[in-house]
């Protein structure tokens, strides 16, 4: 089986895509448990500007990610233009422009959903986006192909 599919990255697909990451690493979970920790503190012993740092540790990250995603955007100019996608037995191969570049199924390292993307790690902090509106009917398939050829433990893809 063959899935080919041209991909357009907007900023709210790598902001899906930097959130996600963020809030599953460990920096991530330690400052939100930080932050609601010193909200609760600042309620319960009525102190007001452990409330604000907390509030201020908790949105800190979701409006950096907003904010640089889309600089990201403006920034990079492979994502003006769509980025082809075939995923095929062999792996995942991404061309723009007559560039191309190729990740075996073997050398990836999870795959995930989100409400809005599924994102295939091909390394700790790379990824491949695929948004879900870019897929239309081939969701199924694309779905299909990652499982089967990458080991169930990881794979974490809600359809």
């Amino acid at each position: 089986m063959t899935v080919e599919m041209d991909v357009k990255i907007e900023a709210k697909d790598l902001y899906d895509y930097l959130l996600m990451h963020a809030y599953h690493s460990s920096y991530g979970l330690i400052l939100s448990c930080v932050g609601a920790v010193v909200v609760i503190l600042g309620v319960v012993r009525g102190v007001p500007f452990y409330v604000f740092w907390g509030l201020l540790l908790l949105l800190c990250t979701p409006v950096t990610l907003f904010f640089g995603s889309r600089m990201q955007i403006k920034r990079n100019p492979a994502f003006r233009k769509p980025l082809h996608y075939v995923l095929d037995e062999q792996g995942i191969t991404i061309s723009q422009d007559g560039e191309e570049q190729h990740q075996d199924w073997a050398d990836m390292v999870k795959a995930v959903s989100t409400g809005r993307s599924i994102i295939v790690y091909t390394s700790a902090v790379n990824a491949t986006i695929i948004p879900k509106r870019e897929m239309g009917d081939k969701k199924t398939d694309v779905i299909e192909i990652i499982s089967t050829h990458m080991p169930p433990r990881k794979v974490n893809i809600k359809s």
